[in-house]
C-alpha cells in the first residue's frame, strides 16, 4: 500500500523550464495541447517562470484561463534550470515526469514516444537529438566533448546528456536532490540508485524566437559538478578511500625524499656537490599527507553521522520475498494505465 503523500493524482506531468521565451510560449503551449489531448492519460503541465524579465508570465497566465491543465510556478528571480526542474518535481502530482525546453526546439510530438519506452520497464528515458540544429563549434562541439568526459566519468554511456527532453518515473526522485548545474546528471544518478535507463532519438528545430541561455560559466560549473558527482558516486559511503589514497601517496613521496636527502649525504661524491637540503620538500609532503587522512577520517564522520542521523540506507533494494507488506515499510511501485504491462521493475522501501 502506498503512503497518502505517495499517491500521485496524474499519470504525467509534463515540467518545462521558462526564462524570457515569452515569444515562444504560445506556440509551445498549443503544440503540447494538440498531443496530450490525444492521449487517453490525466495529465498537468507546470511551467515554472525563472525569474523572467519579459511579459513571460503573463504569457503563462493567460494560459491559465484557457487551459485547467496548466499550473504556474513563479520565482522570485532567474534561479537557474536545475532550481526550477527541482521545483517542477516538487510540485508535480504525475507517475510520469517529462522535462522539455520551453524554446521550442524540442518537440511534443516526441512525448508519446518517451512514454512508450517507460511503459517497456525503463525508469529513465533520455533525449538524443542525434540531427542537432546549433552551431557546430559554438554549441555542438563542445558538447560532445562534454558527453564523452560525462560518460567517461559516470560509467553510463549517453550520447546527450544535455537534452532537456527526458522522461522519469517519479519514484527515481526519492533518491536525488538537485543542486547546481546537476540537471544534466539526473540520468546518472538515477542509475548509482539501481535505476534502468535508455536513450531515444528525438527531434531538434532550430531557435526561432529569443536567445540562447547557455555560455561558457555554464561549462564551468558542470566540470564543478561533474567532480561532485564522480566524488558521490564512488566515495559517498567511503571517503576516507578518497582522502587516504592522496595521503598515502604524499607519505611516500615524503619518505622518498627523505631517503634521498640522506644519501646525499652519506654518499662522500654526494656530499661534496649536493649542498642544498630536500628537508622543506620532505615536510611539505609529510604535512600533506597527514591532513588528507584527517580530512577524510572527518569526512567518514560527516558521512556516517548523515546516514544514522536521517534513518538513511546505503542500499537500494530490487525486491523483497515472499512479497508482502512489512510492518513500518511501504512498497514505492509503478502506477499508471500501463503499469500491468511493464517489465518488473526495482521496488525501493523507506521508512
Amino acid at each position: 500500500m502506498k503512503s497518502p503523500e505517495e499517491i500521485r493524482s496524474h499519470y504525467l506531468s509534463v515540467i518545462v523550464p521558462i526564462h524570457n521565451e515569452e515569444e515562444n510560449i504560445p506556440l509551445l503551449h498549443e503544440r503540447l495541447h494538440t498531443v496530450l489531448t490525444q492521449q487517453s492519460f490525466s495529465y498537468e503541465i507546470i511551467y515554472i517562470d525563472d525569474g523572467s524579465t519579459d511579459n513571460s508570465f503573463a504569457q503563462l497566465c493567460r494560459l491559465l484561463d484557457k487551459d485547467t491543465h496548466v499550473r504556474v510556478v513563479q520565482f522570485r528571480r532567474n534561479f537557474g534550470q536545475t532550481a526550477a526542474m527541482a521545483a517542477g518535481v516538487a510540485q508535480s502530482q504525475g507517475e510520469i515526469l517529462i522535462f522539455m525546453d520551453g524554446d521550442l526546439q524540442n518537440d511534443p510530438v516526441d512525448i508519446p514516444r518517451l512514454l512508450a519506452k517507460i511503459d517497456e520497464g525503463y525508469d529513465v528515458v533520455s533525449g538524443w537529438r542525434k540531427d542537432r540544429q546549433d552551431a557546430q563549434w559554438s554549441r555542438k562541439f563542445p558538447s560532445r566533448i562534454a558527453n564523452q568526459l560525462i560518460s567517461k566519468v559516470t560509467g553510463v554511456h549517453l550520447h546527450d546528456y544535455g537534452c532537456t527532453l527526458k522522461a522519469y518515473r517519479y519514484e527515481v526522485f526519492r533518491h536525488i536532490r538537485l543542486y547546481g548545474e546537476m540537471h544534466r546528471f539526473i540520468p546518472a544518478y538515477a542509475a548509482l540508485a539501481g535505476a534502468a535507463i535508455t536513450e531515444l532519438p528525438v527531434q531538434h528545430h532550430a531557435r526561432q524566437f529569443g536567445k540562447s541561455k547557455y555560455g561558457i560559466s555554464r561549462v564551468i560549473r558542470v566540470l564543478y559538478d561533474l567532480t561532485t558527482l564522480k566524488f558521490l558516486g564512488s566515495y559517498t559511503t567511503k571517503p576516507l578511500y578518497a582522502f587516504g589514497s592522496v595521503g598515502i601517496a604524499a607519505i611516500g613521496l615524503s619518505i622518498a625524499t627523505a631517503a634521498i636527502d640522506i644519501g646525499r649525504h652519506i654518499i662522500p661524491e654526494r656530499r661534496e656537490r649536493q649542498r642544498t637540503s630536500l628537508l622543506p620538500e620532505t615536510s611539505l609532503f609529510a604535512g600533506v599527507g597527514l591532513l588528507s587522512i584527517m580530512l577524510g577520517l572527518i569526512a567518514e564522520m560527516l558521512s556516517r553521522t548523515y546516514y544514522e542521523a536521517q534513518d538513511k540506507h546505503i542500499y537500494t533494494l530490487k525486491q523483497v520475498l515472499p512479497e508482502q507488506d512489512r510492518p513500518g515499510l511501504s512498497p514505492t511501485q509503478t502506477t499508471g494505465p500501463t503499469a500491468s504491462t511493464a517489465q518488473p521493475r526495482e521496488t525501493t522501501y523507506t521508512h
